[in-house]
C-alpha cells in the first residue's frame, strides 16, 4: 500500500508517465421486445425479458496526471490479451516515454510472465523493461485509480443494456473521447500519513 501511495506523490514527468491499469467485464444484453420510448410525463419502458449475447472484457488504462485514458475491449481476459494491451501501451500510446510507471492489482495474469506467453523471449524482455511494476495489495484494489475510472465509465456509459460488442466499442469510444478532450484528471488526496492513522489496524503492533 505504501509503495503505491508513494508513487502517487511523484511529480508529473512525461518521460516516466504514471499509468494505472484495471479490467472488468460487461454482459452484452439484447432486447427481446422493442422498448417503448419516453413521452411527456412518462419514462421510457423496457421489457424485463432479455437475451444474453455473451460477455466482453474491458481493459482500462488511465494516466491520471495526463488526463488520458484508453479502454480496450476484448473477448477474453487471458494472459495474451493482457500482454497485447501492455505492448500497445509501450509502443503506441507512450512510445516516447523512457519508462512507464505501471500500477495494477494482483490478478494472476497481471504479471511479467504473461508477456512471455504472448511473445518471443527477447520481445517479452524488452517490454518488461519498458515498465516500472507496482501492485496494489490483496483486498486493496481501491488504491488503483483505474478502478475509480472504471466506476465513472460504468455510471456514465455502461449502466444500461448494450446488445453487441461493436456497439459497446462505439459507446466507450465516445465516452473516452469526451473525457480525453477535457483532459479529465484525478485528484488523489489519500497519503501514507493518512493510511498510518486511518488504517492503523492493518499495521503490526510493535
Amino acid at each position: 500500500m505504501e509503495d503505491v501511495l508513494a508513487v502517487y506523490t511523484r511529480p508529473h514527468d512525461p518521460e516516466h508517465p504514471l499509468v494505472c491499469l484495471d479490467e472488468t467485464s460487461k454482459q452484452l444484453i439484447a432486447e427481446t421486445r422493442k422498448p417503448i420510448p419516453m413521452k411527456a410525463g412518462r419514462p421510457a419502458r423496457f421489457d424485463y425479458e432479455y437475451e444474453r449475447n455473451g460477455v466482453a472484457n474491458l481493459f482500462m488504462m488511465f494516466a491520471p496526471l495526463e488526463g488520458w485514458r484508453h479502454v480496450e475491449v476484448t473477448d477474453r481476459h487471458a494472459a495474451v490479451d493482457y500482454a497485447r494491451v501492455l505492448k500497445d501501451l509501450a509502443d503506441v500510446h507512450f512510445a516516447h516515454a523512457k519508462i512507464i510507471v505501471l500500477v495494477q492489482d494482483n490478478l494472476s495474469v497481471h504479471s511479467k510472465a504473461s508477456l512471455y506467453q504472448a511473445f518471443p523471449a527477447a520481445e517479452a524482455r524488452r517490454l518488461v523493461e519498458r515498465f516500472e511494476w507496482h501492485y496494489t495489495p490483496k483486498h486493496g484494489s481501491w488504491l488503483n485509480l483505474a478502478e475509480s475510472e472504471l466506476g465513472v465509465l460504468t455510471k456514465q456509459c455502461l449502466d444500461r443494456r448494450i446488445s453487441d460488442k461493436q456497439t459497446l466499442i462505439d459507446e466507450i469510444a465516445a465516452w473516452q473521447h469526451d473525457r480525453n478532450a477535457n483532459h479529465t484528471k484525478a485528484d488523489w488526496q489519500f497519503s501514507t500519513r493518512n493510511a498510518r492513522i486511518k488504517l492503523k489496524h492493518l499495521y503490526p503492533s510493535i
